[in-house]
């Protein structure tokens, strides 16, 4: 199977009808792994298979005019043939020739010789008018455009919208299409975060030191993601703006840290680290296989903490803790660029489905913070729902207020004084970070 084959296999996973639908990544890497293509390919595989399930809206505004009036729908592997190649012709500019003489080859394969000869004929007619990126004034509403522009659902855009300023809306969209921020968090019990800047320099990549988290390096968008014996334990991939929660509940040596909802561990291994041998980290992680992984993950780094592997929206925590951080499930409307597939999958409803488990979270867990102590919130979401309505409800009800954050953060301040980083300005995750002391 040659390249636009794979990328075809791909966007079928993604988009199936007749069997369960594969994650972006997950489809990628499993049609990697049947084909061997070389490192030239396989990075064409990547960017046509995630830029035409990013772009799925738009593209097919540049389609609806040859193939949106059909009083039968075209057959899937065929639509998505067309996708394919209008994405390339539309966004890649690739050689005309070549792109759509190979999608018509795979429209014979996957159908026969009439839909080969339509795809043909759509992609020449595509060529000859080439139709452009939609203008404002066609649209009664803003959110519909920027939907098409950009390609997202309206509801997204309304999301996105209510939380930002009307300037920067289209940076966050656009933003979102690119390749997100790569970046690394340092495990600073094994080698100081410079030595590993210059041996990833040496490397020929060009790392630079995070503004605002001291044990993060921020690499090229296609960096260095190897971890565990590869990495040495020394450092794991995390985004900058995952690493920002951590930061702000600030753990210090000698402390007793609680980190909630640990996952695969991340967020413990820096908590880890910043205690420098002293103190007691305790994780909960609900799923047993995550909590497994996050065993060898804290052996691997030279660290140690208590597991316990449970729900923590239950009384199965003994004690207090100086800082807590709950890093809560949540509708993940900031990392958005990071899952190609994400935009196509979520529903309006997810942030107030998941509001729930967040506040449970957060009721559980503030008796076990002590008098003076922190309890930090985040969520990668920006949807009011999930993020500054929990909090304001929470503090309500409970004698906490909210605390100061480094200086540093300014650029994300909200007038609340949480923080609040928009999804794709400079290739970031959105995230949403609230600081919340507990009165003494």
């Amino acid at each position: 199977m040659n390249a636009r084959g794979v990328a075809l296999a791909v966007a079928r996973d993604v988009f199936a009808l007749d069997r369960p639908q594969r994650r972006a990544q997950e489809a990628l890497e499993y049609r990697l792994r049947s084909e061997k293509l070389d490192d030239r390919d396989r990075a064409f595989v990547t960017q046509v298979a995630y830029g035409s399930i990013k772009m799925r809206r738009t593209i097919e505004y540049f389609l609806d005019p040859y193939v949106g009036g059909r009083d039968k729908p075209l057959p899937p592997t065929i639509a998505e043939i067309l996708r394919l190649a209008t994405y390339e012709l539309k966004f890649l500019r690739s050689k005309a020739h070549g792109v759509v003489s190979e999608y018509v080859q795979l429209a014979k394969q996957y159908g026969h010789r009439g839909t080969a000869a339509l795809v043909n004929a759509v992609l020449r007619s595509l060529l000859r008018d080439d139709p452009q990126l939609p203008d404002a004034h066609l649209f009664e509403d803003r959110a519909d455009y920027l939907g098409v522009r950009f390609s997202f659902p309206t509801w997204i855009v309304r999301s996105f919208m209510e939380t930002f300023a009307s300037e920067s809306i289209e940076t966050i969209l656009a933003g979102l299409n690119e390749s997100p921020q790569s970046a690394i968090c340092v495990n600073t019990l094994r080698v100081p975060v410079d030595d590993v800047a210059r041996r990833l320099t040496s490397e020929g990549w060009a790392p630079r030191r995070s503004a605002f988290v001291e044990e993060t390096l921020l690499v090229d968008r296609d960096g260095p993601r190897r971890e565990g014996e590869d990495a040495k334990g020394e450092w794991v991939t995390q985004s900058e703006a995952a690493a920002m929660p951590v930061d702000i509940a600030n753990p210090q040596p000698g402390e007793a840290i609680l980190d909630v909802c640990s996952g695969r561990g991340n967020k413990a291994l820096q908590s880890a680290a910043r205690l420098s041998g002293s103190g007691t980290l305790t994780c909960v992680e609900r799923d047993a296989r995550k909590a497994e992984l996050l065993a060898r993950r804290l052996e691997a780094a030279g660290a140690t903490a208590a597991i316990v592997t449970g729900d923590a929206t239950q009384p199965i925590l003994p004690g207090q803790f100086d800082r807590a951080i709950v890093d809560a499930p949540c509708s993940g409307l900031g990392i958005l660029g990071r899952h190609p597939e994400a935009r196509w999958r979520k529903t309006p409803a997810d942030a107030a489905r998941l509001a729930h488990l967040q506040t449970a979270l957060l009721e559980s867990i503030a008796p076990h913070v002590y008098p003076g102590g922190a309890l930090v919130y985040a969520v990668c979401s920006t949807d009011a729902r999930e993020t500054v309505d929990r909090v304001e409800g929470f503090l309500r009800r409970h004698n906490f207020s909210r605390g100061l954050v480094p200086s540093r953060y300014e650029p994300f301040l909200t007038e609340d004084g949480d923080v609040l980083v928009p999804p794709g300005i400079d290739g970031r995750d959105g995230f949403f970070i609230s600081r919340l002391e507990r009165a003494t």
